[in-house]
């Protein structure tokens, strides 16, 4: 969604720099030439800028610096997230950052594990992904027969039994479900051993300092850090908090309103 930032922020320059121009000369000189037909009229850039500019304002600083909303694309969070999920995502947690170049300018905070952040994909500057914080700079991560060790620890699991999806996620039917914790976030997985595999991504991994290690929920149907390598810090966009809206097949009222662990 780059493009809709790039334009948001040349949108709002603009109308902000003909209201000004307005203000401070555009206004006196066609105070000046009143007498005159139709002169005392205000051209209608001047009009549309006048009553845009503060919408357009106060939406630039509220997704820049506030929340931003985020569909999610794929069943790769599930059955935490699913596919038609609209996702609010906390913009000044782990700092504020500029748009457009996403650079930091006030540092406020950092990703705990287990956070589910929203990121510029380290492939597609232009592609926005959701994942879940794994590891954390220092750690030694290690993701074998679909369990997780972090610094040595075994991260603890309760069964929950085999998952039924709906919609576009009906693709997980049949799945293991498992609760995984995450430092302070108690959350749900999914597990496909019967997969191929060269699906099924193993190994063990340090995540370096000033980058993180993160998944999907939907472990043996993701693309994530197990792939692609580690998420560079300047590339994240935020931390998802809740559902605010979902549409797949249909709304989903049960869904809104929901809290992402």
């Amino acid at each position: 969604m780059r493009w809709f930032e790039i334009a948001l922020v040349s949108l709002t320059a603009f109308t902000g720099l003909v209201w000004l121009l307005d203000k401070h000369w555009l206004a006196r000189r066609r105070a000046a030439r009143a007498g005159l037909l139709d002169e005392g009229d205000e051209p209608w850039v001047v009009d549309y800028s006048k009553a845009f500019f503060p919408v357009l304002l106060v939406v630039l600083l509220l997704r820049s610096f506030v929340a931003e909303p985020f569909r999610i694309p794929s069943n790769s969070m599930m059955p935490t997230l699913l596919t038609g999920d609209f996702v609010l995502t906390n913009k000044f947690v782990y700092g504020l950052r500029l748009p457009i170049s996403n650079t930091k300018v006030l540092p406020m905070g950092e990703p705990a594990r287990g956070d589910v952040v929203v990121f510029h994909s380290v492939q597609r500057a232009d592609v926005n992904l959701i994942k879940r914080v794994v590891g954390l700079p220092g750690d030694r991560v290690e993701y074998r027969d679909g369990r997780l060790t972090i610094n040595g620890d075994a991260v603890a699991y309760t069964p929950i039994g085999t998952y039924t999806g709906h919609g576009s996620g009906a693709e997980a039917t049949g799945a293991q479900e498992l609760s995984e914790t995450l430092g302070r976030h108690v959350h749900r997985v999914l597990l496909r051993r019967d997969l191929p595999q060269p699906l099924l991504a193993e190994g063990e991994w340090t995540v370096p300092a000033g980058q993180y290690f993160v998944m999907g929920d939907n472990r043996d149907n993701s693309e994530d850090s197990r792939y692609w390598g580690f998420l560079p810090e300047r590339n994240l966009v935020g931390r998802a908090f809740l559902v605010w809206l979902n549409f797949d097949d249909g709304f989903d009222f049960e869904r809104i309103g929901t809290s992402i662990p």
